[in-house]
């Protein structure tokens, strides 16, 4: 049965208290439990993240020695190309990239979906692709009808963009019906569906709530950005996500994550999957250039 509209409001600002109250907790550090770390909270200790960014931190340095962050980046990392202008050689040599690097999976437009999975058969690699993306501001049976047609092509994974406008209007019964109709559709065939919720463009309540109404619409991830809005992950966004969904559903960061420092600040903040064109640069240690997601 679902709330009275007053009752759901109540129940969102209790979760966004209760939230934002265990991420801005500090006492660990006033009263040294956390003594051994020297700069590295974020690594060491991982669930301490929350109390660095509260504290004003956007970034938080690693200092290489977490036992919880891995030495094994490539298998956390989405090795993206969502360019308009990629090419079938680009999307060529993203594949053969993603199989040299043991890649989460290759994220690319649906265009491009069936000759990802062509050059990837037999590699245990999965495609990956994007639907209403950038803007997410189609309809819910256009993006339903758009992931059933990457899922048929070979798509294994799908990343949707939310109605952003339908969410900043309070529409929660239509943000839900949105991510359920592209869950249903993704789940039907065993793909997984990665909601984007386009952090730079939301209130923290915001994040919050859709956080949740992804996981009461099935969703199997949350995720931070497009990379096309006005800015991309950061540790505090990728730790209120954690928090919002608990431990079990999986948190994707990217949007402007281009070295292997950033890969390991967001894993340590929470983040299962990252989001990024500079793949090969995190993994061989050669860093990255600025750009697009």
């Amino acid at each position: 049965m679902t709330a009275p509209p007053d009752d759901r409001a109540q129940l969102i600002d209790a979760i966004t208290r209760q939230v934002m109250a265990s991420l801005s907790a500090t006492d660990g550090f006033a009263s040294g439990q956390c003594a051994t770390c020297s700069g590295g909270c974020a690594a060491r200790c991982a669930p301490k993240v929350a109390e660095v960014v509260a504290g004003g931190a956007t970034r938080v340095s690693y200092s290489g020695e977490a036992g919880n962050v891995p030495a094994d980046l490539a298998r956390y990392i989405d090795h993206t190309l969502l360019k308009p202008d990629a090419t079938a050689a680009d999307i060529d040599k993203l594949c053969a990239e993603a199989v040299q690097f043991h890649f989460a999976s290759v994220c690319i437009n649906p265009a491009w979906v069936a000759r990802a999975a062509a050059n990837l058969r037999g590699t245990g690699i999965p495609v990956a692709s994007v639907i209403g993306f950038p803007f997410g501001a189609t309809t819910a049976e256009i993006k339903a009808h758009e992931a059933r047609v990457a899922v048929r092509a070979g798509a294994r994974e799908i990343d949707m963009v939310i109605n952003i406008g339908a969410l900043k209007s309070g529409m929660h019964d239509v943000v839900r019906d949105d991510i359920g109709r592209v869950s249903d559709a993704c789940h039907e065939s065993g793909a997984l569906n990665k909601v984007i919720i386009e952090t730079a463009l939301l209130t923290d309540r915001e994040k919050v709530i859709v956080c949740q109404l992804a996981k009461q619409a099935k969703a199997d991830f949350v995720k931070t950005s497009t990379g096309y809005a006005s800015g991309g992950a950061t540790v505090f966004d990728v730790a209120l996500m954690r928090e919002a969904v608990g431990p079990k559903m999986g948190v994707k960061a990217s949007g402007g994550i281009r070295t292997r420092n950033d890969v390991e600040e967001m894993i340590a903040a929470g983040a299962t999957r990252i989001g990024a064109s500079a793949g090969v640069k995190i993994v061989t240690g050669e860093g990255g250039s600025s750009g697009r997601y």
